[in-house]
């Protein structure tokens, strides 16, 4: 099949092309927008990332221009109308599963980051400065962390808590029986979230979840608590955020995602002046910590990634079950 592949950095090149199986790939580094479908025009297959936008208007132009299928190389899907694919007869699948422990594990760095503040440690000692001021942290044993969303990543997360002999409660529609039998315990959202010493997001967004972390829920948490973000930068309200640092309300924050990262994430902005004033504010902060969504971003993750995408075009191109399709009524 003609496939055309949007959002692409070196790393999705080089493992794509290694993995592919017998498939006319073109690569684009710019994001699939409505400024941009028309390099789309033609393919049969189109394949994108996290910051790629699938809408309407872009779905019913590439239909007309012949696209049949639509791979994600991620397990989210907030950025595509599956609704409407599925309306034209467009197949959408992903990649539901490429590695949990890759995120689970970065969420985990970034807790013992600012807790441990190993980041200016580094650039202290680099400077000749090798005073402790400053440099405090907790233990982590018996601390109470609640995990919000306990799918693949969030079951991985959890696994790793238990091994810091953290005390763990967590919020899911749908409780995991093996996680309960290791010690997790259930709650609403509000019991999860109170009294937490640190909390980690791990849902997907949808309607349901968007600013699930907002001004009425940081009310519920214990002042000075961590917050960490690896699902998805619209899970947590901004504007919420930043009061809630400014008054020490929040502790600490770690993000892997932001809410409006698509115009800067995977882009370099080094001799730039960001435009952003919320990031800006929140780069700012000594006790904020953000990578460019980059916890998925293993050796191990990109070959699932790679793998799981082309045996998705593969099942479709062959007439197979579709098993990573996204199910939504039409």
């Amino acid at each position: 099949m003609k496939v055309a592949v949007f959002s692409t950095s070196n790393y999705d090149e080089a493992f794509l092309s290694k993995h592919n199986t017998g498939h006319e790939i073109k690569f684009f580094k710019v994001s699939l927008s409505e400024e941009t479908m028309t390099l789309a025009e033609g393919f049969e297959a189109i394949c994108i990332f996290v910051n790629d936008v699938l809408n309407q208007k872009i779905l019913d132009k590439l239909k007309e221009s012949g696209l049949k299928v639509v791979v994600l190389r991620c397990a989210g899907f907030n950025n595509v109308d599956v609704r409407h694919a599925t309306q034209l007869g467009i197949p959408v699948m992903r990649v539901p599963a490429y590695s949990p422990e890759a995120v689970a594990e970065h969420a985990m760095a970034l807790i013992l980051t600012l807790n441990r503040k190993t980041h200016k440690a580094y650039n202290r000692v680099r400077e000749g400065n090798f005073s402790l001021e400053r440099l405090m942290g907790i233990n982590l044993n018996q601390r109470k962390v609640a995990v919000i969303g306990t799918g693949h990543i969030g079951q991985a997360f959890c696994r790793i808590l238990n091994g810091f002999g953290c005390h763990i409660k967590a919020y899911d529609p749908f409780p995991n029986k093996e996680l309960q039998n290791s010690g997790v315990k259930y709650g609403t959202l509000k019991e999860t979230l109170k009294d937490a010493d640190i909390i980690s997001l791990h849902c997907p967004l949808t309607a349901d979840t968007q600013h699930l972390i907002n001004a009425e829920r940081l009310s519920y948490i214990k002042p000075g608590a961590m917050l960490i973000n690896t699902g998805r930068g619209g899970l947590i309200d901004t504007s919420a955020i930043i009061a809630a640092l400014k008054t020490g309300l929040i502790g600490a924050l770690g993000l892997d995602v932001y809410e409006q990262e698509s115009d800067f994430f995977f882009q370099d902005f080094s001799e730039s002046i960001i435009q952003d004033e919320q990031l800006s504010q929140l780069i700012s902060f000594p006790n904020v910590l953000i990578t460019g969504h980059q916890g998925f971003l293993t050796h191990e993750a990109m070959t699932e990634i790679a793998n799981v995408t082309f045996n998705n075009i593969d099942a479709f191109n062959d007439g197979l079950a579709l098993l990573n399709r996204i199910e939504i009524n039409a």
